[in-house]
């Protein structure tokens, strides 16, 4: 389908289409919101599309820390469009296009808002070109951990949770839009790049060498990666047939081999506990020393500095590729979901494998005093960005979900969990969505487990 036929030509100079804004004369579209109104992070994000694939390209020089770069999207429009935006922070836009015509780029902060030479009408499908280049920036979150393009010794790590791939290729940057991605990476020979999905070729030549990955199955932006780097790569297989893609910083590949050797085994486990694993290959990368300040999630293989690489660490990054890459949060303030399910996870490892049961786990948390941290907000309401990475998300979520299983046995509990990762596989689901699907399939009124653990404030009376 040509992505124009379902394009208005208008006859006013793009000049004058800036001035007018798409609300006066013949124009029926207007500008697709700047920021989807998310409470925590609200200029993250786009209205006014979906983005369905992102095929990006990356060249890289580690020596000068240059990128030169581009994107495609292929979008639908959810309304009548004049103009729309984009999340960028940093480089240079050298070009952009829609549906193969010049489009007017204005930046305003990280927002890039194109407007396209036709009007877009709602529920076409259009594709969007933008190239850029410069030096891509280290952003710093509300909670001053860093993300973004980080550099290391060797090369570059690119890490998105919550802001920080619109660090390194524009995009409608909210977990809400998941989309399929083809990524292109170029690094000089002998690095190795690593990204998200299966590798599908790598072509040598003029002292470069090109990596391309493709990720089929959709993803949020936040859980796109890019590692570059003289990685040592190992494939293999789960038992069930799972392809199994590991990068290890040579540098750290003799400690941190008897934990990558347990990977296998952590998967089928979750298989076991959380249902089908949810994508076509899954893995892990161990990246340098000092190289980033956390653990991420990213899809198919999680990113954890070798310096925090251990068996926790690498269940908890795991349990994420059910609960929070495959069923994503609707807003960041479902974040709880994610790391509530991911820190039980490890609970849960710990009982299953001759450590602490998960009710001493929560136990362990109770007993805190009434003014530590765990106890500052509900799960469910984190007040600010600030603090989505704080105790009440992790243990005091996990706290919620070994609730449930308290109150619905465990046989029920692991239908719900189950289910749960069945039902919202590769889509979005908010807090709403899972209280009303937990009662639902358990048949319970938990209200007051919701108003005390999830809801409630300050630590609950009784455990």
């Amino acid at each position: 389908m040509d992505h124009r036929s379902a394009i208005r030509r208008l006859v006013l100079p793009s000049a004058v289409l800036l001035a007018l804004g798409g609300c006066t004369g013949g124009v029926e579209g207007k500008p697709g919101a700047a920021g989807v109104r998310d409470g925590l992070f609200p200029k993250l994000g786009n209205g006014g599309y979906d983005v369905e694939h992102y095929s990006v390209a990356l060249d890289y020089d580690p020596a000068l820390g240059h990128l030169t770069g581009s994107v495609t999207l292929d979008a639908r429009a959810t309304r009548d469009l004049s103009a729309f935006n984009l999340d960028f922070a940093g480089m240079d836009v050298t070009s952009a296009t829609v549906g193969g015509e010049r489009a007017d780029a204005n930046r305003a902060g990280t927002e890039l808002t194109l407007r396209p030479a036709d009007e877009i009408d709602k529920g076409a499908r259009f594709r969007t070109t933008v190239a850029y280049s410069g030096t891509p920036k280290t952003l710093t979150d509300q909670d001053d951990s860093h993300e973004g393009w980080l550099r290391t010794a060797d090369g570059a790590l690119a890490l998105g949770e919550p802001a920080g791939s619109m660090a390194w290729f524009p995009s409608n940057n909210h977990p809400s839009d998941k989309a399929t991605y083809d990524m292109r990476i170029t690094v000089p020979a002998g690095l190795k790049a690593v990204s998200n999905g299966e590798l599908k070729s790598t072509v040598t030549a003029g002292g470069r060498t090109t990596f391309t990955w493709h990720t089929g199955e959709p993803m949020a932006s936040y859980a796109a990666t890019v590692a570059i780097g003289k990685y040592d790569v190992e494939p293999s297989k789960t038992p069930s047939g799972i392809p199994v893609y590991t990068a290890v910083d040579p540098a750290a590949k003799k400690e941190t081999a008897g934990v990558v050797a347990q990977l296998p085994e952590i998967v089928e486990w979750g298989k076991e506990n959380f249902g089908p694993y949810p994508f076509s290959s899954t893995g892990v990368i161990v990246a340098p020393e000092g190289s980033a300040e956390y653990a991420l999630e990213t899809q198919n293989r999680p990113v954890i500095p070798a310096d925090q690489f251990d068996t926790e660490t690498l269940v908890h990054e795991l349990a994420h590729q059910w609960f929070g890459d495959s069923v994503t949060p609707e807003r960041w303030k479902d974040m709880w979901l994610n790391e509530g399910f991911a820190t039980y996870a490890e609970w849960l490892w710990d009982e299953d494998h001759g450590g602490r049961s998960t009710q001493v786990h929560f136990d362990e948390q109770y007993a805190k005093a009434a003014d530590a941290e765990l106890w500052a907000f509900p799960p469910a309401e984190p007040p600010s960005a600030a603090v989505i990475s704080n105790d009440p998300v992790y243990q005091r979520g996990a706290m919620v979900v070994h609730k449930i299983r308290r109150a619905v046995g465990d046989d029920a509990f692991y239908d719900i969990v189950q289910g749960w990762t069945k039902k919202y596989r590769h889509a979005n689901a908010s807090t709403e969505d899972f209280t009303r699907f937990v009662e639902e399939e358990s048949g319970e009124d938990l209200t007051d487990l919701w108003d005390t653990w999830l809801y409630g404030d300050g630590k609950p009376k009784s455990p």
